[in-house]
C-alpha cells in the first residue's frame, strides 16, 4: 500500500513538474535556456577547447618541430600547441559569450575565419567572432536563431524620450533606436524586405511621446499618408518638400541662436519649460528628391533639397532635429549630395537589397563584414536587416511585425498630441490624409 502511494505520488508530481514546465516555457522561454540549455553548452564549449583550438590552427607552439643534428636536419613530430586562455562562459539570452586572451605572436585572423568551424563543435546556431582590442577575441555562440520568429516583449528602456524597441537583435537583445544616442538614421532595403514595416514601427512607437513627426513621401503619400492623423506636417512632393525642408533648417537656426542666448551647447540644456519640442523627418523614398528630368529648373529643385537635407543632418543633431531616411536604392548615381548626406547617417539599417551598390553605399563605409552579411539576406527573411548602431560595430536584427493597420490606428489614437509647429503651417499643411 506504501509503494502505490509513493508510486502515485510520484506520478502526480511529475504531471505537475511537465505542467509547470510547458507553462514556463510559454511564459519565460529564456529560462529554459538559463536551467537546461546553457550549462549544456558552456561544459561542452571548456571540454573542447583545446582540441579545437588544436584542430582549426588556434594553438602556439614556441619549440621548433625540426632540429639540427651536425649536418642532417631531423624533422619530429610537431610538438602539441597551447591553446589561448578561453574565458568561463557568460550566459545571454539564448547563447553564451566567452572571451579569448591571444598568447604572444598571435593575431586575430586565423579566429575570424573559423565561425562556422566553432559552431558546428559546439552544436550552435551560430558563433559570431570580433576582436574588440588588441591581444582580445571575443565569441558570441548562439544557440538558436533568435530571429526566425521574434515575439514582441516589454522594454524598459523604449519609454525614454526619442528611445523605440522596432524588434529584436541576433544576440538576444532588444533593438533599440535611440535618436539622442545616433541622431540620423538610413534605412535602405527592396520592396517587400521590411522596410516599410520598419518605418510603420518607428512611428508606432514615437507616436505616444512628446514629439513632432514630420513625413516626406514624394509619391503622393502613399506611404506615410497613413499615419497624417499624427503627423505636424507632410509634404507630397518635390516643391512642398523644398518648402518644408527650407522652414526646418531656418528653425535649425532658430534652435542654435536660442542656445547661444542660453549659453547652451544643445536644447538638451535648456530647461524643459523653454526647451522646443523635438522633431523626427521620416523621408520615404529619397531617391524621388534626387532624380531629375534633366531640365534646369528640375536640377534646381533636387539640388535645393539636398542642400537643406544636409544642412539639418549637419546642424540637427544638437537641436532636437532628427532625420530617418529611407530608400530602396541608395547610390552615388542620384548626384554628389548623397554621399555627403550619407556621411552624416550614424545610424544605418541594410534590408535585403536588389544591388550591391547600395549594401555598399550604406555599409561599406563602416564596416566591410557587413555588407557581405547584407548580401546575403534572402527574399524568405522579411523585416531582417544589419544594424551598425551596436556596441559590437554591426549585428543582425528583425523587426516586429507591425502591420500598416495597427500603426495607423495608434497613430489616429494619438492624433490629439500631436505638437503644432508654427514654421510649418503655413506653407506646409498639416497632414490629415487619414
Amino acid at each position: 500500500m506504501g509503494d502505490s502511494v509513493w508510486l502515485a505520488f510520484a506520478l502526480a508530481l511529475l504531471a505537475w513538474l511537465l505542467v509547470i514546465g510547458q507553462h514556463v516555457q510559454a511564459r519565460r522561454p529564456e529560462w529554459r535556456w538559463y536551467l537546461t540549455g546553457y550549462p549544456v553548452m558552456a561544459l561542452r564549449v571548456m571540454v573542447t577547447w583545446r582540441k579545437v583550438a588544436q584542430l582549426n590552427d588556434l594553438s602556439v607552439s614556441y619549440q621548433p618541430s625540426r632540429r639540427l643534428l651536425g649536418e642532417l636536419v631531423v624533422r619530429g613530430e610537431p610538438l602539441r600547441g597551447l591553446a589561448p586562455q578561453l574565458s568561463f562562459p557568460r550566459p545571454l539570452p539564448g547563447g553564451l559569450r566567452l572571451r579569448v586572451k591571444l598568447r604572444p605572436g598571435q593575431t586575430p585572423a586565423p579566429f575570424l575565419a573559423v565561425g562556422d568551424a566553432l559552431a558546428h563543435a559546439w552544436r550552435a546556431h551560430a558563433v559570431r567572432v570580433v576582436s574588440p582590442e588588441r591581444g582580445l577575441v571575443v565569441f558570441t555562440a548562439s544557440a538558436h536563431d533568435p530571429l526566425e520568429t521574434p515575439h514582441e516583449r516589454a522594454d524598459r528602456g523604449s519609454a525614454e524620450l526619442l528611445s523605440i524597441t522596432v524588434g529584436v537583435l541576433e544576440t538576444g537583445r532588444p533593438w533599440v533606436m535611440d535618436f539622442r544616442r545616433v541622431p540620423h538614421w538610413l534605412v535602405v532595403g527592396a520592396t517587400r524586405s521590411g522596410k516599410s514595416t520598419l518605418l510603420a514601427r518607428l512611428v508606432a512607437q514615437l507616436a505616444p511621446q512628446p514629439v513632432a513627426l514630420v513625413g516626406i513621401d514624394c509619391k503622393g503619400g502613399m506611404e506615410l499618408g497613413l499615419f497624417g492623423g499624427r503627423l505636424s506636417a507632410l509634404a507630397t512632393s518635390r516643391a512642398e518638400a523644398v518648402t518644408m525642408l527650407g522652414a526646418l533648417v531656418d528653425e535649425a537656426h532658430r534652435r542654435m541662436r536660442t542656445c547661444r542666448s542660453a549659453g547652451a551647447r544643445s536644447v538638451w540644456d535648456l530647461p524643459e519649460s523653454t526647451r522646443p519640442v523635438p522633431v523626427v523627418v521620416i523621408v520615404d523614398e529619397l531617391a524621388e528628391l534626387y532624380l531629375t528630368n534633366g531640365s534646369r529648373d528640375d536640377r534646381a529643385e533636387a539640388e535645393r533639397c539636398s542642400t537643406a537635407l544636409l544642412r539639418l543632418a549637419q546642424l540637427g543633431a544638437a537641436l532636437g532635429m532628427h532625420l530617418v531616411v529611407a530608400g530602396q536604392r541608395v547610390g552615388s548615381d542620384l548626384g554628389p549630395g548623397v554621399t555627403a548626406l550619407r556621411a552624416q547617417l550614424g545610424g544605418r539599417i541594410c534590408h535585403r537589397v536588389n544591388d550591391p551598390g547600395t549594401a555598399e553605399m550604406t555599409l561599406g563605409d563602416l564596416n566591410k563584414d557587413a555588407v557581405a552579411v547584407a548580401q546575403s539576406i534572402g527574399t524568405n527573411e522579411p523585416g531582417v536587416a544589419v544594424t551598425t548602431a551596436d556596441a559590437e560595430g554591426w549585428v543582425r536584427g528583425r523587426t516586429y511585425l507591425t502591420s500598416p493597420g495597427e500603426s495607423k490606428e495608434t497613430a489616429l489614437r494619438h492624433a490629439g498630441g500631436t505638437p503644432w509647429l508654427p514654421f510649418l503651417s503655413p506653407p506646409v499643411e498639416r497632414g490629415e490624409h487619414s
